[in-house]
């Protein structure tokens, strides 16, 4: 039986209720889930370096140690506002960081965003605007006729799909990252197919 290793965090407390369809669908097609600290992405195959270095390790494992053992993971978003996150917020320097630490050690990278808006491509991202945009515009044009001024919103609008498709397009180039979509029951097959596939 194969092994995916999967990093703990998605087992804590709303990622593992998250993803435990994911999961559930991994036993289903026959593959084992390993939860051990990764350095990027969320899921990778179990592979003989990989296992060496586990048994090497011991209790002792942190993420470093893994570093140069993947060369393919999937790191998974639950949502389209989740990797808006990941990419055009505070966050975005961690985010970016683990994306550079799997080019430079040649791993391939893969972020698979779960959506139920139907986004299956970067170009469908272009033309998505998001429920927290469209409040915020709703709301503003309430605040310029004097409605709604109890309702509080920020100085900008959320990030415009065109802004966010962009970003996805320039760190494909720049880093390597390939952006994937699926939706939240597509998954786990996805998932298989992206860590098992060929090339």
């Amino acid at each position: 039986m194969t092994t995916i290793c999967a990093d703990k965090n998605q087992f804590a407390g709303t990622h593992g209720r998250s993803n435990r369809f994911k999961h559930d669908c991994f036993n289903a097609m026959g593959f084992e889930v390993l939860p051990i600290p990764l350095p990027f992405g969320d899921y990778c195959i179990l592979t003989p370096q990989i296992e060496e270095t586990i048994k090497r390790r011991g209790d002792r494992l942190k993420k470093q140690d893994l570093v140069a053992d993947i060369k393919v993971c999937v790191d998974t978003k639950k949502n389209l506002d989740e990797i808006t996150s990941n990419i055009c917020s505070s966050s975005h320097s961690r985010f970016r960081d683990e994306v550079i630490l799997s080019q430079k050690v040649g791993a391939k990278l893969y972020i698979l965003v779960e959506n139920k808006e139907g986004i299956k491509s970067i170009q469908d991202v272009f033309r998505y605007t998001s429920t927290r945009r469209l409040r915020w515009f709703k709301i503003n044009k309430a605040h310029e006729n004097g409605r709604m001024l109890n309702v509080p919103i920020p100085s900008k609008p959320p990030v415009s799909g065109e802004q966010l498709a962009k970003s996805m397009l320039t760190m494909q180039l720049k880093y390597g990252v390939e952006f994937v979509f699926c939706t939240p029951n597509e998954a786990g097959k996805r998932v298989i197919e992206l860590l098992t596939q060929e090339g």
